[in-house]
This record gives C-alpha cells, structure tokens and sequence, in this order.
C-alpha cells in the first residue's frame, strides 16, 4: 500500500466523516459552512478537465478555495487521460499546498456526462479508467482518489474487481456508492458492496449511500468495513451532521436535536456566505433555504414563500419575517403551558428529524 493510502487511512480513522463533492451544491459557501461546523475535509463541485485545458475562468472558480478554507479536495470528471494529466498539474500549481488530494468522479450518472464516456460510464469502460488515474497518479503529489458505484447496468456488480484495478493504476483510495450507474439514486442503496469492495483491496475504501442523518453515517461506519463516510444530501440544511456523527461513532454522544432558531441562525450564516463569496450563485439559496426550514412552524407557508426570492436583502427579511413566526408559536406554547395544549397549537411544519 502506497504512502498516500497509508496517510488517507490515518486521517480518516480521526475524521471518518467527510462531505462529499455535489455538483450544484458544494460552492465555496457550501464547503466553508459545512467546516465551520464540523466537516474535516470538503469537496469542490465536479470540475471538468477539458474545461481547465480550455483554461475557462468560471472552471477555475470551481476549483480554487475560499480564503476561509484550510484545504480542499478536487474532484475532476472527463475522458482523456492526457487532459487528466495537464488538470492535475495545473490545480496543483493554483491550489497549492491547500490541495489535500485530488478524486477522479467514475460515479455520475447524469446522461449529459455518460454520453461522452465520462463519470460513470468510465465503469463500462475499464481500459480508458485505468489510463485515467495512470496518467492523474504520474503528475500527482497528492493523492489521487476515485469515486465508483457497483456497475455501470442494472444488476451489474463490478464494483470488487473494478477496484482492485484502480488500486493497481496508484489509487490511494475508493469510494463507492451502494446503487449502478441506471438506478440512478432511486431504490436504495446496497452496502453490502462496500465489504466486497473493502476485501478486494488493501487501500481505504469510503462508503457513499443514503447516508441522511448523522444515525445513518455512524450505522454505516460500524456495520460496514468502510474506512470512512461519504456525507451528502445528509448535509443539506443540517452542516452539524459532521460532527453529530463523529460524536455518535466514536465517542457514544447522543445526537442533539437542532432547532428553530439554531437553524435560522444557519441559514443567516449560510446566506451570507453565499453573498460574499459565490454572489453569482444567489439563486441556489432559494433550494438549500427550504433544507433549513424543515421542522419550523409553518414549513410549508415558508418554503412556498422562500422559493420567490432573488436578492440577498430579499431573503434576509424573509428570514426576520419567520423569527418573528416562530417567536410568536413559542410563546403561544409558553402561553398554553401543558403538553395536552401544547399539541393544539397549529404547525403545518415537518417533524425535526
């Protein structure tokens, strides 16, 4: 096992719990909120490697840091190992010694990717991924990663050998996600494949898979011979679910419950950020807002309403307008005083999970 492998090992038996990359999601405010509140590493968005061989400057604005990050990890997706190979150099000369390692995706199903033999597709074509992380592996000084699913078909589970490929190309490490390339993310996802893949292999191995709370990420770090934890659509509207996790495996502390006002606090915080540093990406605020907005009084009148803002000051008043709500709902409950009347106070909202 090489030395990058044996230095993930050792960082992930500290800090098992790791946010995966998302395209869409993991922006720089993304990943500065969820380490503030616990996350150990974070994920860039899927960076194309023809988009920095084109040297396009909104590629490069997925890759490189927020000032506020001590480090990142890159996922790059594609098809041509050359293009890998210059990608690698180039983020490792921008990023610098912030470059904790760099994850190649061969897991995204999206039909815009695999119709040019890229992310999971790369599953269907074993000879070309194994070039791939070849030529990543021969420029890198950081360890290369890479990011799998069981198959690429329905019923296809190559997951195993798949990896022990992967292993011999220089990978310092997998992650694989417990459904094929054509499930998509429906179903649900088969964790069995994590111990196959685990016993084909001597790197670390990093579950992915219907990982929602921070009960979720710990049942699979134990039940598991996973190394580690991918966290993803768990992190939305909930950046504790790191550390809630972390406490739960390793330490046996019950997970705390999170409410109206820590959460509104967040989304101030998060909006913010995403003022500051990804102002472009303002219109994604309408999508992670409702996440945060989950378990408040009158959820769903929130959510309805949050989807139609466009400016930061927009939501920013959205947001007093609902403290105001539930400073009001909590006094009301104060007001009725017993459990019995307690239940009688209206709140269309969601259960707090």
């Amino acid at each position: 096992m090489s030395s990058f492998a044996e230095q993930l090992r050792s960082f992930y038996s500290e800090h098992p719990f790791i946010m995966a990359p998302m395209a869409g999601v993991t922006d720089g405010a993304y990943r500065v909120m969820m380490r503030r509140h616990g996350a150990p590493l974070a994920y860039s968005e899927m960076v194309s490697v023809a988009g920095l061989h084109y040297a396009s400057e909104r590629t490069w604005e997925l890759v490189l840091p927020a000032a506020e990050e001590p480090s990142i990890a890159v996922q790059l997706f594609g098809s041509k190992p050359e293009q890998f190979a210059e990608a690698v150099e180039a983020v490792e000369e921008r990023v610098g010694d912030r470059l904790a390692l760099i994850d190649i995706n061969m897991a995204c199903p999206a039909r815009k990717v695999i119709t040019k033999g890229e992310g999971s597709a790369l599953m269907d074509d074993p000879l070309t991924a194994e070039r791939i992380v070849r030529a990543a592996v021969s420029r890198a000084h950081v360890p290369v990663t890479v990011k799998i699913r069981t198959g690429f078909h329905s019923g296809e589970r190559v997951a195993p050998a798949f990896a022990e490929m992967l292993e011999g190309a220089g990978a310092a490490a997998v992650a694989v996600h417990g459904r094929t390339a054509k499930q998509l993310y429906t179903g649900t996802a088969d964790w069995t494949v994590i111990d196959e893949v685990a016993h084909a292999v001597a790197i670390p191995v990093v579950g992915s898979g219907d990982v929602f709370t921070a009960a979720d990420a710990a049942r699979m770090l134990g039940e598991t011979a996973a190394s580690a934890v991918f966290i993803a659509r768990g992190s939305y509207g909930n950046p504790w679910i790191f550390r809630d996790a972390r406490a739960l495996a390793l330490e046996g502390t019950p997970v705390p419950e999170h409410d109206a006002r820590e959460r509104l606090t967040a989304l101030r915080e998060h909006l913010a950020l995403t003022h500051e540093l990804v102002p472009r990406a303002m219109a994604r605020a309408r999508t992670y807002a409702t996440w945060y907005l989950k378990g408040l009084p009158h959820a769903a009148t929130w959510r309805g309403r949050v989807v139609k803002c466009s400016t930061y000051e927009e939501f920013r008043a959205l947001i007093d307008e609902i403290e105001r709500d539930v400073e009001a709902h909590e006094e009301a409950l104060r007001d009725l005083g017993s459990p019995t009347a307690r239940a009688s106070v209206p709140n269309d909202g969601d259960p707090l999970r």
